[in-house]
């Protein structure tokens, strides 16, 4: 997938992903330019497993909402739907993969789902629902009759056919200035992505001329988490990254370039949303 060149997320957050490339494949493609407003990108997730066996695929959640078509093996506590919203997850985002599935999802950029749909994020944080209990049918079932058939490309032009339709049903325009309020929210998270000297909210406020009250007003309005957290999941994204990359270096000083303070606090932020300690992240072992 080419870069976009207003992009308010990475493609971090698969944990391991070199075991994860073992298991399962995922490929992204840029939504249509009259969705970029809204969208992120859409993913298909395939994999073919062996009977008998199972992998735990594991990722480090984003600020954004998903609306995904979910076919084979089904997530715990999923029914019969298969087309699905799920919201902005704060903790770990881990499903059990066995058998053979396919999976297209449809990441909004963050506060895009609720300046799209008219939602209020706040409302799925942490929360999974049937895409079919806040949307238009009609989205819902251009959706429906996907069968995993479809190449990436080919369902990727489904979902935005159905999300074009409901940008002209709801009188969405693709213009700055359509909604100020997720303007704002945009100009934010970009500036929190791609400037990594901002290590605390107080910083952005002072930059963008916004009270804390504002931010905090708007971020739970259209994105669903704080901008804090936000800001700490990038900062996250970015020490796994180096990790997996292959990063040498001393776990202290990973922790300081990326804002922490000490490496206690750094360590027990680390442990609780990836699972393990940092040091044996990097060994590898569990």
């Amino acid at each position: 997938m080419r870069a976009r060149t207003n992009a308010t997320s990475t493609g971090a957050g698969i944990l391991r992903p070199t075991e994860f490339a073992r298991h399962a494949s995922v490929e992204r493609l840029l939504p249509a330019p009259g969705l970029d407003r809204w969208v992120e990108n859409h993913w298909c997730l395939r994999w073919d497993l062996p009977p008998g066996t199972v992998f735990h695929s594991q990722t480090l959640p984003h600020p954004a909402c998903t609306l995904s078509v979910e076919l084979g093996h089904p997530r715990p506590g999923v029914g019969a739907e298969r087309v699905l919203v799920t919201g902005v997850v704060t903790r770990r985002f881990e499903v059990p993969v066995a058998d053979r599935g396919w999976v297209l999802g449809v990441k909004f950029r963050p506060g895009g789902l609720a300046a799209l749909a008219g939602l209020e994020a706040r409302a799925l944080t942490d929360r999974l629902r049937p895409a079919a209990e806040l949307l238009p049918a009609p989205v819902v079932d251009a959706l429906r009759v996907m069968d995993g058939r479809q190449t990436p490309a080919a369902a990727a032009g489904v979902a935005d056919q159905a999300l074009l339709g409901l940008a002209e049903r709801r009188g969405a325009s693709p213009d700055p200035g359509y909604d100020p309020g997720y303007d704002t929210v945009l100009r934010l998270v970009t500036d929190l992505l791609r400037d990594r000297s901002l290590v605390r909210v107080a910083q952005l406020e002072e930059r963008h001329a916004v009270s804390r009250r504002q931010v905090e007003r708007l971020f739970a309005r259209y994105v669903g988490a704080s901008p804090k957290w936000v800001l700490a999941r990038y900062r996250m994204h970015d020490v796994v990254t180096a990790l997996d990359a292959g990063y040498a270096g001393s776990l202290a000083d990973l922790a300081a370039e990326h804002g922490w303070y000490d490496q206690a606090h750094f360590t027990r932020d680390f442990t609780r949303l990836v699972g393990v300690p940092p040091h044996r992240y990097r060994q590898g072992r569990p």
